[in-house]
């Protein structure tokens, strides 16, 4: 692994708005450098690190924003991953939070009682909750979500998202990040 893999470009859409938080828009090196030579993104802040090749210098872009906005879409995929994002990787029985692999999705009518896998029967469970509840309904179980669970807007998961910032945040990223937060009167 060289250096310069750890220069990934912050890459935010045309309204200057990270294209996901989580996870957080972020291209290589030499995605971000490709980038800017097709001119398809304005280089928004550099790196101290300079790329060459015989013909060419150029500084790293540590933030980009593309030149055409792309739109969200407005349903965000049924996955796995969005579920927990929406519950915001918390139990919704015990109301525990957990790490990813810590958690799985309980069927609040289990499919084997003819529940289906959809937004709306489906919450984020940690596995002891799910082993608890079984294959019983809720009201059998004693348990029942904290929220009512359903189909999430892509706004929301990108609120959500950004309660969860990664493990690396370069200093020319911080403004693209939060510049939209709600600021608290002193």
């Amino acid at each position: 692994m060289s250096l310069l893999d750890n220069c990934p470009a912050l890459v935010l859409n045309a309204d200057f708005r990270p294209l996901s938080y989580f996870p957080l828009s972020l291209w290589s090196w030499q995605d971000a450098v490709k980038a800017v030579c097709l001119d398809r993104v304005n280089i928004v802040s550099h790196y101290d690190r300079v790329v060459r090749s015989p013909s060419f210098a150029m500084r790293l872009p540590s933030v980009i924003s593309l030149k055409e906005y792309i739109a969200a879409a407005r349903r965000p995929a049924f996955t796995r991953f969005n579920v927990f994002l929406r519950d915001r990787f918390t139990c919704q029985y015990c109301g525990d939070p957990f790490v990813s692999h810590e958690l799985t999705f309980d069927h609040l009518v289990p499919r084997s009682r003819g529940g289906k896998t959809t937004w709306q029967n489906v919450v984020t469970a940690c596995s002891t909750c799910n082993l608890e509840k079984g294959n019983r309904l809720p009201h059998e179980a004693r348990m029942y979500p904290r929220r009512q669970p359903e189909q999430p807007t892509s706004h929301l998961l990108q609120e959500n998202g950004r309660g969860f910032p990664p493990n690396f945040l370069h200093h020319s990223w911080r403004d693209f990040l939060y510049w939209d937060s709600e600021l608290e009167a002193s």
